[in-house]
């Protein structure tokens, strides 16, 4: 009887330390997720922030060239 009786405290040691460890592990995982949206949302702002002149010099560059591609593509030497 005493031999059951411990064996199955083991089990339920067992138990509640694995219960334990999927909580904290679960824990862990939250706090993660949690981090990379507040690293996502902080640099949305950034982005939006950056507006004005740095923003209106890199949209003239890529106007550029495009418009290079575009005149290589129709095989026109500028």
């Amino acid at each position: 009887m005493t031999q059951q009786l411990s064996e199955i405290a083991v089990a339920a040691l067992a138990l509640a330390g694995l219960a334990i460890f999927l909580a904290a592990s679960l824990r862990g995982w939250q706090g993660w997720l949690e981090l990379k949206r507040l690293e996502l949302g902080a640099a949305r702002p950034a982005e939006a922030r950056s507006g004005g002149m740095a923003e209106r010099i890199e949209l003239a560059d890529l106007r550029e060239r495009i418009r290079k591609l575009e005149s290589l593509a129709a095989c026109i030497d500028l």
